[in-house]
């Protein structure tokens, strides 16, 4: 008790502070998202994302590069393709731009880990995460039917150099069906990394501006989680672990720290924490405004996840934050 016990001792320097920090986020901790289209030479920034461009193949290798000499180990590719059709056609097939992409940066640094995100909403016409029944306007997505399109996908990203598969349909069965594609194409060492806790959030706004992707109808709900659900969090990753997950992702981040602890004490996975569009747009909002720190702030909510149990965590942050902590 006070005065034996001050606290304040070990906050009086900087360095003690360093010596005694009980969470410590490194550059080995970010994946930073990209937005591939096609052409070339195209930078074309997203309006809601400042900072955030659709990138074409060639501009696509030349930030992979930027993101490996920053230290940052990993990439996550989204898709925008010249077409969309019912059946996904771009998602899956081999000349797909996620799948040109991969191949493109693999080449030219082969060290960088490259997550393939498989989903389908990008390349549907209808903006939906698989099949929809005929006529149906609701956006009730076709689960088994969908499956098939989703273990499609995986195989033709890990043949094109994917070195993650992320599934983040929240299809049910999902995992098992893309861990049994990817087995049966002899990719079995290829690791899943799942969105196994993606909820059906305001907070991805601009990412639909960025990856084209908005639904043109209805609304997710039918299979990403209600925001007032914890414990089917843990029932979907139960299910995802059963069926062969090897990492698990908790999809947004902010608003679901809660979530992330719960994920990490019942798991012994390591546990990404996704800092969605809406997040990092509302905190550029406000740097450009003059209203925040944006260094300050960005770095304690990285840190926040990482305190909250996340391994890793996909932020559109991510070369920023390397280059904050090389200072």
């Amino acid at each position: 008790m006070f005065p034996t016990h001050r606290p304040r001792r070990l906050r009086a320097h900087s360095q003690l502070r360093r010596m005694v920090r009980e969470t410590v986020l490194t550059t080995n901790d970010l994946i930073y998202p990209l937005f591939a289209v096609p052409g070339e030479g195209i930078a074309h920034e997203v309006k809601s994302m400042p900072g955030v461009f659709q990138l074409s193949i060639d501009k696509i290798v030349e930030e992979a590069k930027e993101v490996y000499d920053l230290g940052i180990p990993a990439i996550i590719l989204f898709g925008i393709p010249a077409d969309k059709d019912v059946d996904a056609t771009g998602a899956w097939h081999d000349c797909g731009i996620v799948q040109k992409a991969a191949t493109a940066v693999k080449e030219v640094v082969p060290d960088l880990i490259v997550v393939a995100d498989t989903c389908l909403c990008e390349y549907t016409s209808h903006g939906h995460c698989g099949y929809l029944q005929v006529g149906d306007l609701t956006g009730r997505v076709l689960n088994d039917p969908t499956l098939e399109l989703l273990k499609k996908t995986a195989v033709s990203q890990a043949k094109a150099g994917a070195d993650i598969i992320a599934p983040s349909g929240m299809m049910d069965g999902f995992v098992q069906a893309i861990r049994s594609g990817l087995d049966e194409a002899g990719f079995q060492d290829t690791p899943i990394l799942s969105y196994a806790a993606k909820y059906a959030s305001a907070y991805y706004g601009p990412f639909r501006d960025a990856a084209d992707s908005a639904p043109q109808f209805g609304d997710r709900r039918t299979y990403q989680m209600d925001p007032g659900n914890a414990r089917e969090a843990l029932k979907e990753i139960d299910l995802d672990i059963a069926e062969g997950a090897d990492m698990l992702m908790v999809k947004p981040a902010l608003a679901y720290m809660d979530i992330i602890w719960r994920v990490k004490e019942a798991s012994n996975l390591p546990v990404a924490a996704y800092n969605v569009s809406g997040e990092y747009s509302m905190v550029k909002a406000a740097a450009l405004n003059g209203w925040i720190d944006e260094q300050r702030v960005v770095m304690e909510t990285l840190i926040g996840f990482k305190r909250a149990g996340a391994d890793l965590i996909l932020t559109y942050h991510a070369k920023d934050a390397a280059r904050w902590l090389q200072q």
